[in-house]
């Protein structure tokens, strides 16, 4: 079994806030007193759903942007718990396409008293405010914090993180029942992410969690069409954490471009990187972090500009002060970090690219942030055609069009949490009063990255929203549309 972490919250201090001038960090305001903010899912509405990793595992709070779209300065409300035996730290997660969010596992569950590498689960109805449980697979001992990913046709899977023989199971949502799939895996899912490509196949680096080789370089390829396996070859240089046999290693995040960055671990040395081009199945080295610095787990997420956002620290686990970098697809460059960076460690981390753009940030601690990248890079703008010139509040439409779901998964982690935003978020902005207002989506028709259309989802007019002339925009992994002007009555 893996080394048991650290709890960064108990002894976590927290650094006074102030402002610095041009920095592209920005507190979030009203966080609720007291929390140790960590997971964020963004919901199909907008909004987003942190998890308090500090006190209280069961709480979950959601977060609305106020009514101009400002997230910094947003409305916190606390939504239903988790079942009570429930309360997990580091899961498998997501948002499904009915834009429920499901939790499968926990490599704790209640810290470390309540026991460790659970098989609980639970699915959360974001219209009831309520949560369902969720069996686990029939065989299964553990979850843990195995990785999940959405596959194109919508189906959750999730793997084991310590099952040996790997097991790995698709979810049917609607009855909530398990089909065993991933024959072929090399070793169980233990520290490893799952990556989403273009082609519909899932990337999988190995760790070696059982089958140690210190020269270990394997890197696997998943195919839904036959659920199995395929060692693919070797990656340039090695990810995961060999000299300190943690089995760790950094995020993947596919990148507008069509290549796959890959952040790597190293206890005994600086982490490296390597990049993956999905058109042709090569691999090429990148740069050392250097320094020391790696990715021990750790968040990274693609910015609307096309550059990747990471965090790293010196060695594994017990270091703190967390350097922050952007990979812009040819070098890595260091950039202002939050406040709490100094008592940070990599794996405190997490990002969630949200739908103006920004890039939010927690540290299990209750000083959250937005960040605002520089420039942009819209190459890839979703599109619709609207077949009414008024939309009705408190009814549902099928919104149809053209790249819905972006790029990319958005953000990446890898094991023990994971964010993907690649499905369309609905925005709506009053002409006259210049007030925004979120529709929910959901029962799209496909999950696909780099999926050109055509597409459709399920739009809930809101039936707050306030009547007279608007603007529409489809959003995807922080990417907007064009505006197009709509009717509200």
């Amino acid at each position: 079994m893996k080394l048991l972490r650290m709890f960064p919250f108990a002894a976590l201090l927290l650094c006074a806030v102030f402002a610095v001038a041009q920095s592209p960090w920005q507190p979030v305001q009203g966080v609720p007193d007291g929390i140790g903010a960590g997971a964020i899912l963004l919901l199909t509405d907008g909004s987003v759903l942190v998890h308090d990793e500090g006190v209280d595992f069961t709480a979950w709070y959601k977060l609305s942007p106020d009514m101009n779209g400002n997230y910094a300065t947003g409305i916190w409300t606390k939504i239903a718990n988790m079942p009570a035996t429930y309360g997990p730290l580091y899961f498998g997660s997501a948002i499904l396409p009915d834009g429920r969010m499901i939790v499968e596992g926990g490599e704790y569950n209640f810290g470390t008293a309540g026991g460790s590498e659970v098989k609980l689960g639970a699915i959360y109805d974001p219209v009831a405010n309520s949560w369902q449980n969720v069996n686990p697979p029939a065989g299964w001992n553990t979850i843990g914090d195995g990785a999940s990913v959405i596959l194109t046709n919508g189906t959750y899977m999730q793997g084991s993180c310590c099952d040996n023989p790997p097991k790995a199971a698709l979810l049917n949502a609607s009855n909530l029942t398990w089909t065993s799939t991933g024959t072929g895996k090399f070793d169980p899912y233990v520290e490893e992410g799952l990556t989403l490509l273009p082609s519909g196949k899932v990337l999988d680096i190995d760790s070696y969690y059982l089958h140690y080789d210190p020269n270990g370089k394997n890197y696997e390829i998943y195919d839904p069409a036959t659920g199995a396996w395929t060692l693919t070859g070797q990656t340039p240089v090695q990810l995961w954490d060999a000299p300190g046999r943690t089995y760790e290693q950094g995020p993947d995040v596919l990148m507008a471009n069509g290549t796959v960055f890959a952040m790597g671990a190293n206890a005994n040395g600086s982490g490296h990187t390597a990049v993956y081009t999905t058109g042709t199945g090569n691999w090429v080295a990148g740069p050392d972090f250097g320094n020391n610095l790696n990715m021990c787990d750790g968040p990274a997420a693609l910015e609307p500009n096309g550059k990747v956002i990471m965090m790293t620290t010196p060695g594994c686990y017990n270091p703190v002060g967390a350097v922050f970098f952007e990979w812009d697809g040819s070098s890595l460059t260091q950039i202002p970090a939050p406040p709490n960076a100094p008592n940070d460690n990599s794996y405190y981390g997490h990002f969630l690219v949200l739908p103006n753009g920004q890039v939010m940030f927690t540290d299990f601690s209750s000083d959250v942030e937005v960040y605002t990248p520089t420039g942009s890079d819209y190459n890839w703008k979703p599109s619709t055609i609207l077949t009414s010139a008024v939309l009705k509040r408190g009814t549902t439409v099928v919104l149809q069009g053209n790249k819905f779901n972006g790029l990319t998964q958005g953000s990446a982690y890898g094991d023990d949490f994971q964010n993907a935003t690649n499905y369309p978020i609905v925005r709506f902005t009053n002409a006259s009063t210049g007030h925004v207002f979120y529709a929910r989506t959901h029962d799209h028709n496909t999950m696909a990255v780099a999926y050109p259309g055509p597409s459709y989802t399920h739009v809930d007019i809101p039936s707050n929203m306030e009547t007279g002339f608007s603007f529409l925009e489809i959003i995807a992994n922080g990417v907007p549309s064009v505006k197009y002007g709509i009717g509200i009555n």
